[in-house]
């Protein structure tokens, strides 16, 4: 096999609960991760100078990040790091994804890249030194090896499976901007106020896993970083509320912002309403996108 092209689905947190800022920086998460049929598209061929990473011509967005900065590099270096495999590789992507826009497509496109080069070099590594491989690139990373539901804790680096749900329609709406990372922590931070911050009576996992097995409608999730980005002045914060407003009046049984924004989604339980209400939002000329949760599976091939 010299070309292959595998699947890089995104994925929408059902739930974010974010503890305060521990001494090393980082912050305790807790979170629902879903994966939905919607992505990139990661092609990986063997061709050019061995021990090099190119990148496809025609990929404006793996050429406007220096190669030894890409993610989708970064995980080839690391593979030949850890296996010996040294042959030359291009890489393409087609990105769908918006950036910044909390959806998981960065640390997708890597579990891609670690899928698809354990197929194209032949190694067949098992799959514990993988997730280790892909924790090494960021903390989302090992999910995406899988997909389907998990809860996720730590810093993202604790994965428990759960039970696949049922494929409800979710509606994706991103307001054109991006949402980067350590701002949206920073802004947590600024609003809460270095507060100590305990459970607080709030449900714990176990309570929030078993809501799963309600709809939609019943679920009791949230998200941390909404009221940081959506609640004060300014145009951003105003255009989330419209947006989640929106979906609402749509018939969402089931509205959120996934990871620290700036995508907002609505589930649906009715494939023909979440096209209305995808329709309907279009007209204001942002990103909408229709798609359903995924459940777990193993890695797919598109093309060999």
């Amino acid at each position: 096999m010299r070309r292959i092209k595998v699947p890089s689905p995104c994925k929408i947190n059902l739930h974010l609960s974010v503890g305060e800022r521990r001494a090393d920086g980082y912050h305790d998460l807790e979170s629902i991760f879903q994966a939905l049929d919607f992505g990139d598209t990661l092609s990986l061929e063997l061709a050019g100078q061995d021990g090099v990473c190119e990148l496809f011509p025609g990929s404006p967005l793996l050429r406007a990040v220096p190669p030894g900065e890409n993610i989708v590099c970064r995980a080839v270096s690391l593979f030949r790091r850890r296996t010996g495999f040294d042959r030359g590789i291009r890489a393409g992507l087609e990105k769908r994804v918006p950036l910044g826009g909390g959806l998981g497509g960065g640390s997708s496109n890597a579990a891609a890249a670690l899928g698809a080069l354990n197929i194209l070099a032949g190694t067949a590594l098992p799959p514990a030194e993988l997730r280790d491989m892909a924790l090494s690139l960021g903390s989302d990373v090992p999910f995406f090896l899988a997909g389907g539901t998990a809860w996720v804790s730590g810093r993202g680096e604790r994965i428990f499976p759960l039970e696949s749900l049922p494929p409800w329609p979710v509606v994706l709406v991103n307001p054109g901007f991006p949402s980067p990372t350590a701002e949206a922590f920073r802004r947590l931070d600024s609003r809460r106020g270095g507060a100590s911050r305990g459970p607080g009576g709030r449900p714990g996992r176990e309570a929030l896993t078993g809501a799963l097995s309600a709809g939609p409608g019943d679920w009791p999730f949230w998200n941390d970083f909404f009221p940081a980005l959506a609640e004060g002045p300014g145009e951003e914060a105003a255009a989330y509320r419209r947006i989640i407003s929106a979906l609402r009046d749509a018939g969402a049984v089931f509205t959120g912002l996934s990871g620290a924004g700036s995508t907002c989604f609505g589930i649906f339980t009715d494939g023909g309403d979440a096209e209305k209400a995808a329709h309907f939002l279009l007209n204001h000329r942002i990103f909408v996108y229709v798609t359903f949760f995924l459940a777990r599976s193993a890695f797919r091939v598109l093309e060999c």
